[in-house]
Protein backbone atom coordinates (compact mmCIF):
# COMPACT_ATOMS: atom_id res chain seq x y z
CA UNK A 1 0.00 0.00 0.00
CA UNK A 2 3.01 2.39 0.54
CA UNK A 3 4.18 2.36 -2.95
CA UNK A 4 0.37 3.18 -4.00
CA UNK A 5 0.75 5.92 -1.78
CA UNK A 6 3.77 7.12 -3.95
CA UNK A 7 1.16 7.66 -6.74
CA UNK A 8 2.07 11.47 -6.41
CA UNK A 9 6.05 11.19 -7.86
CA UNK A 10 6.64 12.25 -11.38
CA UNK A 11 5.97 9.70 -13.79
CA UNK A 12 9.18 10.67 -16.13
CA UNK A 13 10.84 9.75 -12.92
CA UNK A 14 10.26 6.54 -13.43
CA UNK A 15 9.85 6.29 -17.04
CA UNK A 16 12.92 4.67 -19.19
CA UNK A 17 14.34 6.55 -22.08
CA UNK A 18 13.41 3.82 -24.61
CA UNK A 19 10.28 4.09 -23.85
CA UNK A 20 9.16 7.26 -24.60
CA UNK A 21 11.15 7.62 -27.68
CA UNK A 22 9.61 4.33 -28.96
CA UNK A 23 6.12 4.95 -27.86
CA UNK A 24 5.43 1.12 -26.60
CA UNK A 25 2.11 0.17 -27.27
CA UNK A 26 2.44 -1.92 -24.34
CA UNK A 27 2.18 1.02 -21.77
CA UNK A 28 -0.31 3.89 -20.74
CA UNK A 29 0.46 6.94 -22.43
CA UNK A 30 -1.24 9.51 -20.26
CA UNK A 31 1.25 10.04 -17.21
CA UNK A 32 -0.05 6.72 -14.87
CA UNK A 33 1.87 4.31 -12.87
CA UNK A 34 1.29 1.01 -11.53
CA UNK A 35 1.71 0.22 -7.37
CA UNK A 36 5.33 -0.32 -7.57
CA UNK A 37 5.81 2.96 -9.30
CA UNK A 38 6.29 1.95 -12.82
CA UNK A 39 5.07 2.49 -16.05
CA UNK A 40 1.26 1.24 -16.09
CA UNK A 41 1.04 -2.39 -18.07
CA UNK A 42 -2.10 -1.86 -20.26
CA UNK A 43 -2.78 -5.78 -20.31
CA UNK A 44 -2.47 -6.18 -16.37
CA UNK A 45 -4.10 -2.74 -15.08
CA UNK A 46 -6.87 0.07 -15.60
CA UNK A 47 -9.49 -0.83 -17.94
CA UNK A 48 -12.82 -2.05 -16.70
CA UNK A 49 -11.51 -4.75 -14.75
CA UNK A 50 -10.49 -2.18 -11.90
CA UNK A 51 -13.38 -0.07 -12.38
CA UNK A 52 -15.88 -2.82 -11.36
CA UNK A 53 -14.01 -2.90 -7.49
CA UNK A 54 -14.13 1.04 -7.76
CA UNK A 55 -18.01 1.02 -8.38
CA UNK A 56 -18.59 -1.60 -5.90
CA UNK A 57 -17.29 1.03 -3.51
CA UNK A 58 -19.47 3.60 -4.66
CA UNK A 59 -22.61 1.67 -4.85
CA UNK A 60 -21.82 0.53 -1.60
CA UNK A 61 -21.29 3.71 0.07
CA UNK A 62 -23.86 5.71 -1.84
CA UNK A 63 -26.58 2.43 -0.32
CA UNK A 64 -25.34 3.69 3.15
CA UNK A 65 -25.45 7.01 2.68
CA UNK A 66 -28.57 7.24 1.31
CA UNK A 67 -29.92 4.49 4.38
CA UNK A 68 -28.97 7.51 6.53
CA UNK A 69 -29.80 11.06 5.35
CA UNK A 70 -33.56 9.59 4.09
CA UNK A 71 -34.92 8.32 7.12
CA UNK A 72 -32.74 10.53 9.42
CA UNK A 73 -35.22 12.79 10.45
CA UNK A 74 -37.64 9.71 11.36
CA UNK A 75 -34.70 8.35 13.67
CA UNK A 76 -34.08 11.38 15.79
CA UNK A 77 -37.92 11.92 16.33
CA UNK A 78 -39.23 8.28 16.56
CA UNK A 79 -35.91 6.84 19.02
CA UNK A 80 -33.35 10.35 20.38
CA UNK A 81 -37.50 12.01 20.58
CA UNK A 82 -36.00 15.19 19.53
CA UNK A 83 -38.72 17.87 18.77
CA UNK A 84 -39.68 18.45 15.12
CA UNK A 85 -38.04 21.55 14.75
CA UNK A 86 -34.61 20.01 16.39
CA UNK A 87 -34.71 17.02 14.10
CA UNK A 88 -35.17 18.99 11.03
CA UNK A 89 -32.51 21.15 11.86
CA UNK A 90 -30.15 18.72 12.64
CA UNK A 91 -30.57 16.96 9.75
CA UNK A 92 -29.74 20.46 7.54
CA UNK A 93 -26.77 20.63 9.79
CA UNK A 94 -25.46 17.15 9.39
CA UNK A 95 -26.01 17.40 5.28
CA UNK A 96 -24.46 19.85 4.80
CA UNK A 97 -21.33 19.41 6.24
CA UNK A 98 -21.32 15.89 4.46
CA UNK A 99 -21.35 18.08 1.57
CA UNK A 100 -18.33 20.61 2.70
CA UNK A 101 -15.84 17.92 3.80
CA UNK A 102 -15.13 17.15 0.20
CA UNK A 103 -13.27 20.47 0.23
CA UNK A 104 -10.89 18.81 2.61
CA UNK A 105 -10.85 15.61 0.54
CA UNK A 106 -9.76 16.92 -2.21
CA UNK A 107 -7.31 19.24 -1.25
CA UNK A 108 -5.19 16.71 0.33
CA UNK A 109 -6.11 14.35 -2.53
CA UNK A 110 -4.39 16.88 -4.93
CA UNK A 111 -1.74 18.37 -2.63
CA UNK A 112 -0.44 15.36 -0.65
CA UNK A 113 -1.61 11.95 -0.66
CA UNK A 114 -3.13 11.39 -4.00
CA UNK A 115 -6.53 9.66 -4.42
CA UNK A 116 -6.40 5.74 -3.87
CA UNK A 117 -4.74 6.89 -0.61
CA UNK A 118 -7.65 9.43 0.14
CA UNK A 119 -10.16 7.05 -0.56
CA UNK A 120 -8.20 4.24 1.60
CA UNK A 121 -8.54 6.64 4.40
CA UNK A 122 -11.15 8.15 4.18
CA UNK A 123 -13.29 5.09 3.52
CA UNK A 124 -12.04 3.54 6.97
CA UNK A 125 -13.17 6.67 8.79
CA UNK A 126 -16.87 6.14 6.67
CA UNK A 127 -16.66 2.39 7.62
CA UNK A 128 -16.06 3.08 11.67
CA UNK A 129 -18.73 5.69 11.35
CA UNK A 130 -21.45 3.16 10.11
CA UNK A 131 -19.90 0.65 13.44
CA UNK A 132 -20.95 3.28 15.69
CA UNK A 133 -24.19 4.56 14.22
CA UNK A 134 -25.08 0.67 14.27
CA UNK A 135 -23.56 -0.17 17.86
CA UNK A 136 -25.65 2.84 18.63
CA UNK A 137 -28.73 1.62 18.23
CA UNK A 138 -28.51 -0.93 20.65
CA UNK A 139 -27.71 1.07 23.52
CA UNK A 140 -31.00 2.14 24.40
CA UNK A 141 -31.58 -1.66 25.51
CA UNK A 142 -28.48 -1.60 27.27
CA UNK A 143 -29.50 1.35 29.27
CA UNK A 144 -33.27 0.54 30.34
CA UNK A 145 -32.39 0.49 34.03
CA UNK A 146 -30.15 3.83 33.61
CA UNK A 147 -30.72 7.59 32.81
CA UNK A 148 -27.96 7.87 30.10
CA UNK A 149 -29.96 8.76 27.13
CA UNK A 150 -27.76 11.31 26.18
CA UNK A 151 -24.47 8.91 26.18
CA UNK A 152 -26.85 7.33 23.30
CA UNK A 153 -27.52 10.74 21.84
CA UNK A 154 -23.79 11.71 21.64
CA UNK A 155 -22.66 8.34 19.94
CA UNK A 156 -25.06 8.40 17.65
CA UNK A 157 -24.12 12.09 16.26
CA UNK A 158 -20.45 10.80 16.67
CA UNK A 159 -21.26 8.00 14.12
CA UNK A 160 -23.34 10.60 11.58
CA UNK A 161 -20.23 13.35 12.04
CA UNK A 162 -17.90 10.35 11.26
CA UNK A 163 -19.63 9.44 7.93
CA UNK A 164 -19.89 12.96 6.81
CA UNK A 165 -15.99 13.16 7.24
CA UNK A 166 -15.65 10.42 5.85
CA UNK A 167 -18.05 11.22 3.22
CA UNK A 168 -15.30 14.18 2.41
CA UNK A 169 -12.74 11.97 0.30
CA UNK A 170 -14.77 9.46 -1.33
CA UNK A 171 -17.10 12.57 -3.23
CA UNK A 172 -14.46 14.03 -4.98
CA UNK A 173 -11.83 11.02 -5.53
CA UNK A 174 -13.99 8.39 -6.82
CA UNK A 175 -14.98 9.09 -9.60
CA UNK A 176 -11.77 10.81 -10.78
CA UNK A 177 -9.85 7.74 -9.94
CA UNK A 178 -12.22 5.49 -12.17
CA UNK A 179 -11.53 8.05 -15.00
CA UNK A 180 -7.74 7.38 -14.05
CA UNK A 181 -8.48 3.92 -15.23
CA UNK A 182 -8.87 4.86 -18.65
CA UNK A 183 -5.76 6.08 -21.14
CA UNK A 184 -7.20 9.02 -22.85
CA UNK A 185 -4.82 8.75 -25.53
CA UNK A 186 -5.92 5.32 -26.21
CA UNK A 187 -9.42 5.85 -28.75
CA UNK A 188 -10.56 2.39 -27.16
CA UNK A 189 -10.29 3.20 -23.66
CA UNK A 190 -11.34 6.78 -24.13
CA UNK A 191 -14.57 5.68 -25.41
CA UNK A 192 -14.62 3.35 -22.31
CA UNK A 193 -14.07 6.27 -19.96
CA UNK A 194 -17.33 7.69 -21.33
CA UNK A 195 -19.08 4.32 -20.68
CA UNK A 196 -17.33 4.23 -16.77
CA UNK A 197 -19.57 7.92 -16.25
CA UNK A 198 -22.48 6.49 -16.87
CA UNK A 199 -22.41 3.18 -15.11
CA UNK A 200 -20.92 5.33 -12.07
CA UNK A 201 -24.45 7.91 -12.29
CA UNK A 202 -26.56 4.83 -12.85
CA UNK A 203 -25.13 2.85 -9.88
CA UNK A 204 -25.92 6.31 -7.69
CA UNK A 205 -29.56 6.50 -8.67
CA UNK A 206 -29.91 2.64 -8.02
CA UNK A 207 -28.06 3.13 -4.49
CA UNK A 208 -30.83 5.31 -3.82
CA UNK A 209 -33.63 3.66 -5.03
CA UNK A 210 -32.90 0.51 -2.65
CA UNK A 211 -32.40 3.09 -0.05
CA UNK A 212 -35.77 4.79 -0.27
CA UNK A 213 -37.68 1.41 -0.58
CA UNK A 214 -36.13 -1.73 0.79
CA UNK A 215 -33.13 0.04 3.56
CA UNK A 216 -35.93 2.39 4.89
CA UNK A 217 -38.70 -0.09 4.85
CA UNK A 218 -35.90 -2.35 7.31
CA UNK A 219 -35.50 0.39 9.64
CA UNK A 220 -38.79 0.95 9.91
CA UNK A 221 -40.62 -2.57 10.15
CA UNK A 222 -37.61 -4.88 11.08
CA UNK A 223 -35.14 -2.77 12.97
CA UNK A 224 -32.70 0.46 12.81
CA UNK A 225 -30.10 -1.94 13.71
CA UNK A 226 -30.08 -4.25 10.99
CA UNK A 227 -30.90 -1.57 8.57
CA UNK A 228 -27.81 0.37 9.45
CA UNK A 229 -25.92 -2.77 9.60
CA UNK A 230 -26.77 -4.01 6.02
CA UNK A 231 -25.10 -0.95 3.94
CA UNK A 232 -22.10 -1.38 6.60
CA UNK A 233 -21.79 -4.71 5.63
CA UNK A 234 -21.56 -4.25 2.06
CA UNK A 235 -19.36 -1.43 2.77
CA UNK A 236 -17.03 -2.73 4.82
CA UNK A 237 -16.75 -5.98 2.32
CA UNK A 238 -16.17 -3.89 -0.95
CA UNK A 239 -13.35 -1.42 0.81
CA UNK A 240 -11.83 -4.89 1.58
CA UNK A 241 -12.13 -6.07 -2.00
CA UNK A 242 -10.96 -2.15 -3.30
CA UNK A 243 -7.67 -2.58 -1.27
CA UNK A 244 -7.04 -5.97 -2.21
CA UNK A 245 -6.87 -5.37 -5.85
CA UNK A 246 -4.76 -2.50 -5.53
CA UNK A 247 -2.10 -4.48 -8.29
CA UNK A 248 -4.32 -3.71 -10.66
CA UNK A 249 -4.99 -0.24 -10.59
CA UNK A 250 -3.17 3.07 -12.50
CA UNK A 251 -2.28 5.90 -10.43
CA UNK A 252 -1.13 9.47 -11.31
CA UNK A 253 1.23 11.63 -10.72
CA UNK A 254 -0.19 14.90 -8.72
CA UNK A 255 -0.46 18.52 -10.67
CA UNK A 256 -0.38 22.15 -8.74
CA UNK A 257 -2.99 22.21 -6.29
CA UNK A 258 -5.46 24.41 -7.50
CA UNK A 259 -6.60 25.56 -4.10
CA UNK A 260 -2.79 26.74 -3.44
CA UNK A 261 -2.74 28.32 -6.67
CA UNK A 262 -5.98 30.17 -5.80
CA UNK A 263 -4.88 31.18 -2.27
CA UNK A 264 -1.32 32.39 -3.39
CA UNK A 265 -2.87 34.73 -5.91
CA UNK A 266 -5.15 36.40 -3.25
CA UNK A 267 -2.38 36.95 -0.50
CA UNK A 268 0.26 38.17 -3.68
CA UNK A 269 -2.58 40.53 -4.44
CA UNK A 270 -2.69 41.46 -0.39
CA UNK A 271 0.66 41.93 0.05
CA UNK A 272 1.28 43.80 -3.56
CA UNK A 273 -1.90 46.17 -2.54
CA UNK A 274 0.36 49.45 -2.67
CA UNK A 275 1.84 48.95 -5.81
CA UNK A 276 0.45 51.15 -8.92
CA UNK A 277 -1.09 48.47 -11.43
CA UNK A 278 0.85 49.79 -14.77
CA UNK A 279 -1.53 51.06 -17.73
CA UNK A 280 0.28 48.25 -19.83
CA UNK A 281 -0.41 44.66 -19.36
CA UNK A 282 1.82 43.04 -21.04
CA UNK A 283 4.69 44.60 -17.98
CA UNK A 284 2.41 42.04 -15.70
CA UNK A 285 4.19 38.21 -14.88
CA UNK A 286 3.90 36.16 -17.51
CA UNK A 287 5.60 32.59 -16.82
CA UNK A 288 8.60 31.88 -19.05
CA UNK A 289 7.90 30.06 -22.66
CA UNK A 290 8.72 26.85 -22.82
CA UNK A 291 9.12 25.22 -26.41
CA UNK A 292 8.63 21.86 -25.46
CA UNK A 293 5.49 22.05 -23.77
CA UNK A 294 2.15 23.16 -24.60
CA UNK A 295 1.52 26.24 -22.09
CA UNK A 296 -1.55 27.84 -22.09
CA UNK A 297 -3.22 31.23 -20.46
CA UNK A 298 -6.63 32.74 -20.26
CA UNK A 299 -6.64 35.91 -21.77
CA UNK A 300 -6.21 39.41 -20.06
CA UNK A 301 -9.47 40.74 -18.44
CA UNK A 302 -10.40 43.80 -16.91
CA UNK A 303 -12.96 43.03 -14.43
CA UNK A 304 -11.63 42.47 -10.57
CA UNK A 305 -8.63 44.24 -11.75
CA UNK A 306 -7.23 44.24 -7.55
CA UNK A 307 -6.21 40.83 -8.44
CA UNK A 308 -3.79 42.13 -11.13
CA UNK A 309 -1.65 43.44 -8.09
CA UNK A 310 -0.58 39.83 -7.97
CA UNK A 311 1.17 39.39 -11.53
CA UNK A 312 2.84 43.18 -11.23
CA UNK A 313 6.56 42.88 -11.52
CA UNK A 314 8.16 45.10 -8.62
CA UNK A 315 11.37 47.10 -8.81
CA UNK A 316 12.55 44.80 -5.80
CA UNK A 317 12.05 41.52 -7.84
CA UNK A 318 13.31 42.82 -11.21
CA UNK A 319 16.93 43.13 -9.53
CA UNK A 320 16.81 39.89 -8.64
CA UNK A 321 17.28 38.20 -11.65
CA UNK A 322 17.79 34.56 -11.65
CA UNK A 323 16.78 34.34 -8.65
CA UNK A 324 13.19 32.83 -8.30
CA UNK A 325 10.37 34.76 -6.55
CA UNK A 326 7.74 33.41 -4.11
CA UNK A 327 4.73 32.78 -5.53
CA UNK A 328 2.93 33.92 -2.49
CA UNK A 329 4.51 37.82 -3.80
CA UNK A 330 4.14 37.13 -7.24
CA UNK A 331 1.96 35.02 -9.27
CA UNK A 332 1.93 34.87 -13.18
CA UNK A 333 -1.03 36.38 -14.71
CA UNK A 334 -2.40 33.23 -16.34
CA UNK A 335 -2.78 32.14 -12.62
CA UNK A 336 -4.73 35.37 -11.53
CA UNK A 337 -7.16 35.29 -14.66
CA UNK A 338 -8.16 31.82 -13.31
CA UNK A 339 -9.16 33.08 -9.80
CA UNK A 340 -11.02 35.56 -11.45
CA UNK A 341 -13.34 33.22 -13.56
CA UNK A 342 -13.89 31.12 -10.04
CA UNK A 343 -15.21 34.88 -9.18
CA UNK A 344 -16.99 35.09 -11.81
CA UNK A 345 -19.13 32.23 -10.89
CA UNK A 346 -19.88 33.11 -7.59
CA UNK A 347 -23.43 34.52 -8.87
CA UNK A 348 -24.43 31.49 -9.93
CA UNK A 349 -23.17 29.81 -6.84
CA UNK A 350 -25.23 32.06 -4.78
CA UNK A 351 -28.61 31.28 -7.27
CA UNK A 352 -28.02 27.58 -6.14
CA UNK A 353 -28.17 28.10 -2.34
CA UNK A 354 -32.18 28.69 -2.10
CA UNK A 355 -32.50 25.64 -4.60
CA UNK A 356 -30.36 23.62 -2.45
CA UNK A 357 -32.45 24.77 0.73
CA UNK A 358 -35.81 23.42 -1.11
CA UNK A 359 -34.20 19.89 -1.44
CA UNK A 360 -32.85 19.74 2.07
CA UNK A 361 -36.80 20.15 2.60
CA UNK A 362 -37.55 16.84 1.16
CA UNK A 363 -34.94 15.36 3.53
CA UNK A 364 -36.72 16.88 6.84
CA UNK A 365 -39.60 19.13 6.87
CA UNK A 366 -41.49 17.12 4.14
CA UNK A 367 -40.89 14.07 5.73
CA UNK A 368 -42.13 14.83 8.83
CA UNK A 369 -45.29 16.36 7.13
CA UNK A 370 -45.71 12.49 5.63
CA UNK A 371 -45.60 11.39 8.80
CA UNK A 372 -49.15 13.54 10.07
CA UNK A 373 -50.92 12.39 6.99
CA UNK A 374 -52.58 9.23 6.33
CA UNK A 375 -49.49 6.34 5.11
CA UNK A 376 -51.69 3.46 4.43
CA UNK A 377 -51.81 2.11 0.72
CA UNK A 378 -54.35 -0.43 1.15
CA UNK A 379 -52.96 -3.00 3.29
CA UNK A 380 -49.20 -1.50 3.17
CA UNK A 381 -48.17 0.73 5.07
CA UNK A 382 -45.87 3.78 3.26
CA UNK A 383 -42.59 4.65 5.00
CA UNK A 384 -42.64 8.77 4.75
CA UNK A 385 -39.14 8.94 3.57
CA UNK A 386 -40.30 5.96 0.76
CA UNK A 387 -41.92 8.40 -0.82
CA UNK A 388 -38.29 10.11 -2.29
CA UNK A 389 -38.22 6.89 -4.24
CA UNK A 390 -40.40 8.82 -6.92
CA UNK A 391 -37.75 11.22 -6.96
CA UNK A 392 -35.46 8.82 -8.12
CA UNK A 393 -37.72 6.85 -10.53
CA UNK A 394 -38.74 10.28 -11.90
CA UNK A 395 -34.91 11.36 -12.50
CA UNK A 396 -34.40 7.63 -14.35
CA UNK A 397 -37.05 8.02 -16.36
CA UNK A 398 -36.35 11.98 -17.31
CA UNK A 399 -32.41 11.63 -18.20
CA UNK A 400 -33.26 9.10 -21.50
CA UNK A 401 -36.20 11.03 -22.39
CA UNK A 402 -34.52 14.73 -22.03
CA UNK A 403 -31.15 13.28 -23.84
CA UNK A 404 -33.21 11.81 -26.78
CA UNK A 405 -36.52 13.33 -27.30
CA UNK A 406 -36.08 16.99 -25.42
CA UNK A 407 -32.61 18.02 -26.57
CA UNK A 408 -33.06 17.80 -30.70
CA UNK A 409 -36.90 19.37 -29.73
CA UNK A 410 -35.29 22.29 -28.10
CA UNK A 411 -32.49 22.47 -30.21
CA UNK A 412 -34.53 23.04 -33.16
CA UNK A 413 -36.07 25.89 -31.38
CA UNK A 414 -32.95 27.75 -29.49
CA UNK A 415 -30.22 26.35 -31.82
CA UNK A 416 -28.22 25.57 -29.19
CA UNK A 417 -26.44 21.96 -29.52
CA UNK A 418 -27.40 21.28 -26.00
CA UNK A 419 -31.14 22.05 -26.75
CA UNK A 420 -30.56 24.84 -23.80
CA UNK A 421 -27.60 26.80 -22.71
CA UNK A 422 -26.85 26.45 -19.21
CA UNK A 423 -28.67 29.56 -17.80
CA UNK A 424 -31.63 28.43 -19.27
CA UNK A 425 -31.39 24.99 -17.80
CA UNK A 426 -30.84 25.87 -14.40
CA UNK A 427 -34.07 28.67 -14.94
CA UNK A 428 -35.97 26.08 -15.37
CA UNK A 429 -35.00 24.00 -12.56
CA UNK A 430 -35.09 26.90 -10.34
CA UNK A 431 -38.76 27.29 -11.39
CA UNK A 432 -39.86 23.69 -10.96
CA UNK A 433 -38.54 23.79 -7.62
CA UNK A 434 -40.34 27.52 -6.83
CA UNK A 435 -43.47 25.31 -8.19
CA UNK A 436 -42.95 22.38 -5.59
CA UNK A 437 -42.67 24.22 -2.60
CA UNK A 438 -46.19 25.74 -3.52
CA UNK A 439 -47.86 22.83 -3.93
CA UNK A 440 -46.33 21.50 -0.96
CA UNK A 441 -47.84 24.90 0.99
CA UNK A 442 -51.22 24.07 -0.67
CA UNK A 443 -51.35 20.05 0.30
CA UNK A 444 -50.31 21.27 4.08
CA UNK A 445 -53.17 23.94 4.09
CA UNK A 446 -55.68 21.21 2.58
CA UNK A 447 -54.11 18.88 5.27
CA UNK A 448 -54.53 21.36 8.34
CA UNK A 449 -58.11 22.20 6.97
CA UNK A 450 -59.05 17.82 6.86
CA UNK A 451 -57.48 17.52 10.30
CA UNK A 452 -59.82 20.14 12.04
CA UNK A 453 -63.15 17.63 10.91
CA UNK A 454 -60.90 14.87 12.26
CA UNK A 455 -60.10 13.45 8.58
CA UNK A 456 -56.77 12.31 7.41
CA UNK A 457 -54.95 13.00 3.49
CA UNK A 458 -53.10 10.24 2.06
CA UNK A 459 -49.86 10.38 1.74
CA UNK A 460 -49.61 9.88 -1.87
CA UNK A 461 -50.44 13.53 -2.65
CA UNK A 462 -47.03 13.79 -2.00
CA UNK A 463 -45.72 12.06 -4.65
CA UNK A 464 -46.29 14.95 -7.32
CA UNK A 465 -44.39 17.70 -5.18
CA UNK A 466 -40.98 14.33 -4.79
CA UNK A 467 -41.57 13.80 -9.07
CA UNK A 468 -41.72 17.59 -9.72
CA UNK A 469 -38.52 17.87 -7.53
CA UNK A 470 -36.89 14.57 -9.74
CA UNK A 471 -37.26 17.18 -12.51
CA UNK A 472 -35.73 20.20 -11.35
CA UNK A 473 -33.13 18.02 -10.22
CA UNK A 474 -32.54 17.31 -13.50
CA UNK A 475 -32.43 20.32 -15.51
CA UNK A 476 -30.29 21.95 -12.17
CA UNK A 477 -27.75 19.83 -10.73
CA UNK A 478 -26.68 18.32 -13.88
CA UNK A 479 -26.57 22.17 -15.76
CA UNK A 480 -24.87 22.89 -12.53
CA UNK A 481 -22.26 20.40 -13.28
CA UNK A 482 -21.73 21.27 -17.19
CA UNK A 483 -21.68 24.88 -15.81
CA UNK A 484 -18.38 24.61 -13.33
CA UNK A 485 -16.95 22.49 -15.22
CA UNK A 486 -17.24 24.36 -18.83
CA UNK A 487 -16.55 27.79 -17.12
CA UNK A 488 -13.66 26.58 -14.59
CA UNK A 489 -10.33 26.84 -15.60
CA UNK A 490 -8.93 23.67 -17.14
CA UNK A 491 -6.44 22.71 -13.72
CA UNK A 492 -9.50 24.15 -11.47
CA UNK A 493 -12.09 21.79 -12.45
CA UNK A 494 -11.91 19.40 -9.56
CA UNK A 495 -11.85 22.26 -7.33
CA UNK A 496 -14.75 24.18 -9.23
CA UNK A 497 -16.98 20.33 -8.98
CA UNK A 498 -15.77 20.72 -5.03
CA UNK A 499 -17.22 24.59 -5.16
CA UNK A 500 -20.31 23.19 -6.37
CA UNK A 501 -21.17 20.95 -3.88
CA UNK A 502 -20.20 23.54 -1.26
CA UNK A 503 -23.24 24.83 -2.53
CA UNK A 504 -24.94 21.94 -1.48
CA UNK A 505 -23.76 22.59 2.05
CA UNK A 506 -24.23 25.88 2.17
CA UNK A 507 -27.94 25.67 1.16
CA UNK A 508 -28.27 22.69 3.98
CA UNK A 509 -26.72 25.22 6.92
CA UNK A 510 -29.20 28.32 4.97
CA UNK A 511 -31.99 25.59 5.79
CA UNK A 512 -30.65 24.89 9.44
CA UNK A 513 -30.38 28.77 10.06
CA UNK A 514 -34.59 29.69 8.68
CA UNK A 515 -35.54 26.71 10.70
CA UNK A 516 -33.81 28.17 13.84
CA UNK A 517 -35.38 31.84 12.98
CA UNK A 518 -38.27 29.76 12.48
CA UNK A 519 -38.41 28.07 16.14
CA UNK A 520 -37.37 31.13 18.10
CA UNK A 521 -39.94 33.59 16.29
CA UNK A 522 -42.97 31.58 15.68
CA UNK A 523 -44.82 27.91 16.57
CA UNK A 524 -45.30 26.98 12.81
CA UNK A 525 -43.81 23.86 13.35
CA UNK A 526 -44.67 22.58 16.55
CA UNK A 527 -45.01 18.80 17.95
CA UNK A 528 -48.14 17.97 16.61
CA UNK A 529 -48.22 19.71 13.45
CA UNK A 530 -51.93 20.35 13.13
CA UNK A 531 -51.47 22.91 16.07
CA UNK A 532 -48.96 24.66 14.30
CA UNK A 533 -48.63 26.20 10.10
CA UNK A 534 -46.48 23.99 8.33
CA UNK A 535 -47.99 25.86 5.23
CA UNK A 536 -46.87 29.11 6.40
CA UNK A 537 -42.73 27.86 6.29
CA UNK A 538 -43.55 26.31 2.88
CA UNK A 539 -44.81 29.47 1.37
CA UNK A 540 -41.88 31.30 3.08
CA UNK A 541 -39.70 29.49 0.71
CA UNK A 542 -41.67 29.44 -2.39
CA UNK A 543 -41.44 32.99 -2.20
CA UNK A 544 -37.87 33.29 -0.84
CA UNK A 545 -37.14 30.71 -4.59
CA UNK A 546 -38.91 33.03 -6.26
CA UNK A 547 -37.37 35.92 -5.81
CA UNK A 548 -33.94 34.10 -5.68
CA UNK A 549 -35.44 32.91 -9.20
CA UNK A 550 -35.88 36.67 -10.44
CA UNK A 551 -32.54 37.38 -9.38
CA UNK A 552 -30.69 34.94 -10.98
CA UNK A 553 -33.08 36.01 -14.55
CA UNK A 554 -31.70 39.84 -14.17
CA UNK A 555 -27.93 38.21 -13.47
CA UNK A 556 -27.90 35.73 -16.92
CA UNK A 557 -29.47 38.52 -19.08
CA UNK A 558 -26.57 41.20 -17.60
CA UNK A 559 -24.21 38.50 -17.75
CA UNK A 560 -20.98 39.17 -20.28
CA UNK A 561 -20.12 35.92 -22.27
CA UNK A 562 -17.46 37.77 -24.18
CA UNK A 563 -15.71 38.55 -20.72
CA UNK A 564 -16.12 34.94 -19.28
CA UNK A 565 -15.48 32.60 -22.02
CA UNK A 566 -12.19 30.93 -21.76
CA UNK A 567 -10.38 31.86 -24.26
CA UNK A 568 -6.87 30.21 -24.66
CA UNK A 569 -4.20 31.20 -26.78
CA UNK A 570 0.06 29.64 -27.13
CA UNK A 571 2.79 31.75 -25.17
Amino acid sequence: MEAAGDEERPLLHHLSPELHQDGDSRYTNDGTVDVNGQPAVKASTGNWRACFFLLGVQFSECLAFFAISKNLVTYLTSVLHESNIDAARNVSTWFGTTFFTPLIGAFLADTYWGRYKTLVVFLSVYIVGMLVLTVSTTLPWMMQSSNHGEIHRITVYVGLYLTALGNGGIKPCTSPFGADQFDITDTTERVKKGSFFNWFYFLNTIGSLLSTTVIIWVQDNVGWGIGFAIPMILTSLSFMVFIASRRMYRYKSKGESPMTTASQVVVAAARNRHLKLPEDCTTLHYPPSSPSEATFSVQHTTQFRFLDKAAIVSPSTQEKKGVATSPWRLCTLSHVEEVKMLLRLCPAWASLLVFFMITAQMSSTVIEQGMAMDNCVGSFAVPPASLASFNVVTTLVLIPIYDVVLVPLARRATGEDRGLTQPQRLGVGLTLSTLAMAYLALLERNRLAKAAIGEAVSIMWQAPAYAVMGVSEVFTVIGMIELFYDRAPDNMRSLCTAFGQLAIAAGSYLNSAALGVVASATMWIPEDLDNGHLDYFFWTIAVLSALNLLQFVLYSMMYNDNVACRQRHRY
